[in-house]
C-alpha cells in the first residue's frame, strides 16, 4: 500500500468512527426523550439501569441521570479489567451523552406530554428507546448496563446475551412493584419490554438488510460498469453453460443493499430489458461497503 492509499484509508476509517459516535449520540438523545418525556413522568418502569434509576427516583426523588450515572460507572470499571478498553470507548461516550441529554431533557420538558393515557405514554416512550438504542448497535455502541453484565456473564458461562438481558429486565421491572404497588404500572413495564425490543430489531435489521443479484444478460459488460460506477457496487463474472443450449454465458454477481433494488432493477431494464434476474435476501453481508466482521 503506497502513502497516497495509507490516508486515504485512514481518512475514511477516522470518518467512520466519526459517524458512529455521531449516531450514537442520535441514538441516546432518542432514549432520554422516550424514557424522561413518557415513561419516567407515568411511572412507567423500565428494564436495565435505567429501570433501577426510575425506581430509587420513585422511591426516594433522586435524579435518575445521577443514579445513572453511578452504576454504570461502577459497571464500567469492572468491565475494563475484564473485557478492555476496546469493548467500553463507545459504552463511556453513550452513557456521558445520555447523562447529559437527561439533565438538559428534564430541564426543557416538565412533565409528560401525555396526561391520564398511560397506554399511549408507554407505547410512544417505547417506541423512542427502541428506536434510540437500535440506532446505537447499528453503530457499534452500547448503552452500558445490563449490555456489560451479559458480556462478562457471556464470558464465563455459556449463557446467551440476550437471555441475560432479558432476565436482569424483568427482574428490575419486577421489583419496581416495591415501589409503585401497582401491579397496573409493572404490566405496562412488561409492554414496554416487549415494544422496545421489537422496535430495536425492526431498526437494527432495516440498517443491516442487503440482497444478492444473479443477473444473465448478453450486455454484461455494460450492466457490470454501470453499477460500477452509478452504484459503487463491485460486480463479479461468472461463466457458465446453458443446460438447454449448451451456449457459453456471463452470469453477474452482486451484493447492494436492499434500498438499491429499485435503482439496479431500472439500470437493467435500461440496457438490457431481456436480461434475466434472480434477487433474494441474505442474513449478513461483511466486508467493504457493508458491515464490519465482528468477532465475539
Amino acid at each position: 500500500m503506497n502513502r497516497q492509499e495509507f490516508i486515504r484509508t485512514d481518512t475514511y476509517k477516522m470518518f467512520r468512527e466519526a459517524k458512529d459516535y455521531l449516531l450514537i449520540a442520535l441514538g441516546m438523545l432518542m432514549y432520554g426523550v422516550g424514557w424522561t418525556v413518557f415513561l419516567l413522568p407515568n411511572d412507567i418502569p423500565s428494564g436495565a439501569v435505567p429501570g433501577i434509576a426510575s425506581i430509587i427516583y420513585w422511591a426516594v426523588g433522586f435524579p435518575v441521570q445521577y443514579t445513572y450515572l453511578i452504576i454504570n460507572f461502577m459497571l464500567l470499571l469492572l468491565a475494563l479489567k475484564i473485557l478492555g478498553l476496546k469493548f467500553c470507548l463507545k459504552t463511556i461516550w453513550a452513557v456521558a451523552i445520555l447523562t447529559t441529554m437527561l439533565e438538559i431533557i428534564q430541564h426543557v420538558v416538565t412533565g409528560s406530554l401525555i396526561h391520564d393515557q398511560p397506554f399511549m405514554a408507554c407505547v410512544l416512550g417505547a417506541s423512542f428507546c427502541g428506536a434510540g438504542i437500535g440506532v446505537a448497535f447499528s453503530a457499534n455502541g452500547s448503552t452500558g448496563g445490563t449490555d456489560i453484565i451479559a458480556a462478562i456473564v457471556n464470558k464465563y458461562r455459556d449463557i446467551s446475551l440476550g437471555r441475560v438481558i432479558l432476565i436482569c429486565d424483568v427482574i428490575i421491572i419486577s421489583s419496581s412493584y416495591l415501589v409503585l404497588h401497582d401491579w397496573e404500572r409493572v404490566v405496562y413495564g412488561y409492554v414496554v419490554l416487549f415494544i422496545s425490543s421489537f422496535v430495536l430489531d425492526q431498526v437494527v435489521n432495516s440498517a443491516r438488510q442487503s440482497v444478492q443479484f444473479f443477473i444473465i444478460s448478453s450486455k454484461y459488460e455494460e450492466i457490470g460498469q454501470r453499477i460500477n460506477k452509478d452504484l459503487h457496487r463491485g460486480v463479479t463474472f461468472i461463466d457458465g453453460v446453458g443446460c438447454y443450449t449448451h451456449n457459453n454465458v456471463k452470469m453477474m454477481f452482486v451484493l447492494a443493499k436492499k434500498r438499491e433494488s429499485n435503482m439496479i432493477f431500472r439500470l437493467i431494464k435500461d440496457i438490457d430489458p431481456n436480461a434475466f434476474v434472480s434477487q433474494s435476501a441474505v442474513i449478513g453481508v461483511f466486508g467493504e461497503g457493508f458491515d464490519r466482521i465482528k468477532v465475539k
